[in-house]
């Protein structure tokens, strides 16, 4: 019961910030404008999720926070100075926690050359929540809880946002991708368009270990949660444990192709350092393609990627995730009046399985050689478009478990958004991909005030 004071002082603060600059807003943001040339954007929010399953690792409270953010551009002709920040009280962890989400300076040195540096967030592959050449960090916690609600439109080979790709979540998909500081180039040569992201220091995905949401532990064989917190030693010395990601893409016609290539790290910590009981992250090559074309009256979309585990030895590491290949194919289209729908197919086949096989140690589950997964993605726009219902759907044939996430989106004004939804995680055993996290399954709503 401690945390319900903080969760009414969080709202208080949000519904109190709301007023102030409802009274405020145009003055202030032509003041910007016009007096310094800065372009503001921003919102206020208030959040909070619970839990729908009983989880003695985890508190019930799967959610519960205010935050603001404010958004700041400034083009100053020869170069653009962008910065995206927020401020959150979170009563899950009860702290109050500042994030900055994008601090960079862009600008042109020649009609072929874009550069961009500093702290932003990078995306790119076709796959609509399903990410396989996509290697920049992501928030799987985020993900998974229920906060916000902007929208990330993923950018295929061309640069053109891809109109289908917003997702509906409690946490919208802006807090999937997380920030790093990098260095972004694009080179523009004919047809030909070469994007190279360099990070010096690896940052990697923020991953679900126990501290706010429970999953299975295969050392311990169980679900385990706040009583276990997974602890990584993750590398991060500048210019030495570095990331580039590559692109080569063109269109064909109406086709937009990429070619990519990756060199750093699991994203997540897919290995462990046996004399300390430690997660780590394995160094890691990713090589890919993807295509994507209008098709049947709508979009389809084909993806590959290898996944080099660097120091697996053929499959024989015990310690470290092998090899494996990633294959999607993807089709989205209107189906009805303001109603449109995707469906995905995506398979991962372990490299060398034969010797991956041979050293799963005694009590280890061993991983199939291939897992396969479907997904669905409906929304429905009603009432002028004003109310949007979703559902996003995962499901695993070879593993028979999944990940369900219906929600609701309905603008009350130009300036107010209110929206609900659950995630439900469901599977026949706990050690699987979905399986895992199956008592987390929660029920989130927010409300946000836009300027």
């Amino acid at each position: 019961m401690k945390k319900i004071p903080y969760i009414v002082a969080s709202l208080i603060l949000a519904v109190h910030i709301n007023t102030v600059w409802a009274d405020d807003e145009a003055s202030l943001t032509d003041k910007l404008y016009d007096e310094y040339g800065v372009e503001m954007l921003g919102f206020v929010e208030t959040r909070w999720g619970v839990r729908l399953v009983d989880d003695e690792n985890e508190d019930t409270l799967s959610l519960g926070e205010a935050r603001v953010q404010v958004q700041l551009d400034r083009d100053f002709d020869s170069f653009l100075v962008q910065f995206k920040g927020d401020l959150l009280a979170d009563a899950v962890t009860e702290e109050l926690e500042a994030d900055i989400r994008n601090l960079s300076l862009s600008f042109s040195p020649s009609d072929v050359v874009d550069i961009k540096l500093g702290r932003m967030v990078s995306t790119w592959g076709t796959g609509d929540l399903v990410f396989i050449n996509d290697m920049f960090p992501k928030d799987w916690q985020s993900f998974f809880t229920g906060r916000d609600d902007e929208y990330l439109s993923l950018i295929p080979a061309s640069g053109t946002r891809h109109p289908w790709q917003s997702f509906f979540t409690g946490r919208d998909d802006e807090y999937l991708k997380q920030a790093s500081n990098s260095i972004r180039t694009g080179l523009f040569l004919g047809d030909y368009t070469i994007d190279v992201v360099y990070t010096p220091s690896f940052q990697g995905s923020e991953f679900v270990s126990g501290e706010r949401l429970s999953y299975f532990h295969p050392n311990a064989g169980q679900i385990v949660g706040q009583n276990m917190i997974m602890a990584d030693d993750k590398p991060d010395e500048y210019f030495k444990d570095d990331e580039t990601a590559v692109r080569l893409s063109k269109s064909f016609g109406g086709v937009e192709t990429a070619l990519y290539a990756y060199t750093g790290f699991w994203q997540e910590p897919e290995g462990m350092d046996a004399s300390t009981g430690k997660a780590i992250y394995p160094r890691l090559n990713v090589w890919g393609a993807s295509a994507r074309s209008p098709i049947l009256g709508g979009i389809g979309n084909i993806e590959i990627g290898y996944y080099d585990s660097f120091d697996d030895d053929d499959g024989l590491n015990p310690y470290i995730r092998p090899s494996e290949y990633r294959f999607l194919v993807g089709f989205e289209r209107e189906l009805a009046n303001e109603l449109t729908g995707g469906f995905q197919y995506y398979m991962e086949a372990i490299d060398e399985y034969d010797n991956y096989e041979q050293i799963v140690a005694p009590g280890m589950e061993a991983r199939d050689e291939y897992r396969q997964m479907l997904t669905m993605r409906l929304t429905k726009l009603m009432m002028q478009q004003t109310l949007t219902l979703s559902l996003f759907l995962y499901y695993s044939p070879t593993d028979n478990d999944g990940y369900a996430r219906p929600k609701f989106q309905y603008k009350v004004t130009d300036n107010l958004l209110v929206d609900g939804g659950f995630n439900l995680f469901f599977g026949e055993d706990e050690h699987t991909f979905w399986g895992r996290f199956q008592d987390n399954t929660n029920a989130f709503v927010g409300v946000r005030y836009s300027f």
